[in-house]
């Protein structure tokens, strides 16, 4: 037997979060407005940075991270109700940033509903720089995802 989409999804995404679909997250088409799919990555990409150590205050000093870009493949429409599924991974850390990859998984419908894509840079917000991404959160990030990157 094939493995579904979203069975692969579950096991190559390392970090999950689940949220319920909010009566005000429609628009006026009736399903939900392509921003909030963006802020579902965001709260998902939060939760890996936490676990990482990859965060704004980490130890008190103004390095942390910045988002330069975001995308979404938008597959299914999503309507209340329904609660999310979301899923974040790194595949590459480079010098200075990371690129991360979403995943939405509605569990209404059992589909995948988004795939989306970042790229964070470790950023010093005193110097306005980037700034290379440290030792500990490469060794962190490698740890969440199971395998050297």
């Amino acid at each position: 037997m094939a493995e579904s989409e979203i069975e692969k999804a579950r096991k190559e995404y390392p970090v999950w979060i689940s949220l319920p679909i909010l009566w005000g997250d429609q628009d006026a088409f009736g399903h939900v407005n392509n921003t909030v799919y963006i802020r579902w990555f965001e709260s998902c990409r939060i939760v890996y940075g936490e676990r990482a150590g990859f965060d704004q205050s980490a130890g008190g000093r103004d390095i942390g991270p910045i988002l330069a870009a975001v995308s979404c493949s938008y597959r299914k429409q999503l309507t209340y109700p329904d609660t999310v599924h979301i899923g974040a991974r790194v595949p590459k850390i480079g010098n200075s940033s990371l690129r991360m990859e979403h995943v939405i998984i509605s569990e209404r419908l059992q589909a995948v509903a988004a795939l989306g894509d970042s790229t964070i840079v470790s950023f010093d917000y005193t110097a306005q720089k980037p700034i290379a991404v440290s030792a500990d959160i490469r060794a962190k990030v490698e740890q969440i995802e199971g395998h050297p990157l």
